[in-house]
């Protein structure tokens, strides 16, 4: 299994944030929009590629690049445009922000963000976070949830996961039985003790121990939490353990389900994806930041 934990989208080369922003000027200058031009330049440069084009713009034409698309777009193809142009903690948080906003709350949204990032970029979301929306983001989730499930939020928000580095043999062995012990082997489920290990461990760590649970369990962890765990806290171990395991390997899951109905704008926000459909050209092609 591939051990890769990113995507494998590169900066875009020739780069000319200089071009490039007079190209996308000249798109949506005048009568009519110039769709596919404003599509092929936005979804095969990086974020901060995006970044550098948006600065190249304001300096050139005295002009906000995203009023501009705003402005000259509609629909989920606007939606999706303008969210490229966000930086990557800056669309994270806003999601985060409009998961818990409002009556309900999009769980999925909080699973697939606190799942999938770095303990690094949960700090700079929950700061981001903070100077966007004068809020705390711990406070504002637990407003919002309850229970088990609130519990792992809680501890991946803390972004305190074991630096990675030599791996104990004796600890993964250990662990391995915790787990064992907390699920498979007892009358219930021990919740905390998988909260715990997942959400505090290392990377090269936990994958150790999935290795060592199925030579003591002959299950895979994925099994066992299936089996002992449901809901929210459920869907939420399992994305810790498909994200530990690889990044790219749960977005792809993910999205392979996700597009029997719609695209999940987080997911590709991250990583590129090709749909053709119908609708506004539904080609998603989009960059990892």
């Amino acid at each position: 299994m591939a051990k890769t934990t990113r995507g494998t989208v590169t900066a875009f080369s020739p780069f000319d944030a200089r071009a490039d922003a007079e190209a996308l000027r000249k798109a949506m200058k005048g009568m009519g929009t110039d769709e596919d031009t404003i599509l092929k330049i936005l979804t095969s440069r990086n974020n901060a590629q995006r970044q550098e084009i948006a600065s190249a713009f304001k300096t050139l034409f005295g002009r906000d690049l995203v009023d501009d698309l705003k402005s000259e777009l509609t629909g989920k193809f606007e939606t999706l445009m303008v969210s490229l142009m966000r930086p990557t903690c800056i669309f994270d948080a806003h999601a985060l922000k409009h998961a818990i906003k409002g009556a309900g709350t999009n769980e999925k949204v909080l699973t697939e963000i606190l799942a999938s990032r770095t303990p690094a970029e949960v700090r700079n979301i929950k700061q981001v976070y903070l100077q966007e929306y004068e809020a705390n983001l711990e406070d504002k989730i637990t407003g919002e949830t309850s229970g088990h499930f609130q519990r792992m939020l809680v501890v991946l928000l803390q972004a305190n996961r074991d630096p990675e580095g030599r791996v104990d043999e004796g600890l993964v062995e250990q662990d391995a039985q915790v787990l064992f012990r907390a699920g498979e082997l007892k009358w219930g489920t021990d919740e905390e003790k998988f909260i715990t290990i997942l959400g505090t461990r290392s990377v090269s760590h936990l994958r150790r121990v999935f290795d060592k649970y199925m030579t003591i369990s002959g299950f895979q962890i994925e099994e066992t939490i299936d089996r002992e765990t449901s809901g929210d806290l459920e869907k939420l171990l399992l994305a810790v353990v498909k994200c530990i395991r690889s990044v790219p390997a749960y977005f792809a899951e993910t999205l392979y389900y996700s597009m029997k109905d719609t695209v999940s704008l987080n997911i590709c926000k991250r990583f590129g994806v090709c749909r053709s459909g119908t609708g506004y050209k539904q080609f998603m092609c989009l960059s990892l930041g």
